[in-house]
């Protein structure tokens, strides 16, 4: 039997509090727990992508990341980076390149290009296909996803 763990974190900038059972991952307590859907589990092996949120600043798995360990952390999820009606840059280049078919590894594929302009502010086709190795998109929207991370990152440059 699985024991629970009263855990309080910041959510998206809000601080929060839940309980989580031993054995619950992070993306079933957003979903569960907080009613946040867009960190999705696909894969459940962290091979896919699709659940990745931020843990602190680093994108995680969200699938394979025990809930209990977020305690006294920040995270960070896809409903979180929209500033009212504003969307995020990342998110604008997106629509603007038609970086997505059916949606469902979207969030995940932002959260990472979140975390590669800090890393990479202007990187290359290289770049970009080496630090989104781990998200896998099933409609093959990859040129546009590509294209997604370009258009951010000049707009990012010329800010």
């Amino acid at each position: 039997m699985a024991t629970t763990h009263s855990i309080a974190f910041t959510l998206n900038g809000a601080p929060v509090a839940a309980e989580v059972r031993s054995d619950e991952t992070l993306v079933e307590a957003l979903q569960h727990r907080f009613e946040l859907r867009g960190a999705r589990e696909s894969c459940g092996q962290g091979l896919c992508g699709c659940c990745t949120v931020h843990v602190d600043g680093q994108p995680v798995s969200a699938c394979l990341y025990p809930a209990a360990w977020v305690a006294d952390a920040r995270v960070d999820t896809i409903e979180g980076l929209a500033s009212g009606d504003r969307l995020d840059p990342v998110q604008e280049a997106f629509i603007e390149a038609g970086a997505f078919q059916c949606g469902f590894c979207t969030p995940g594929f932002i959260m990472m290009v979140k975390r590669l302009l800090q890393d990479h502010p202007d990187p290359d086709d290289a770049a970009i296909r080496h630090y989104l190795v781990g998200n896998l998109c099933r409609c093959s929207a990859y040129p546009e996803i590509v294209e997604a991370v370009k258009i951010a990152a000049a707009r990012a440059r010329a800010a």
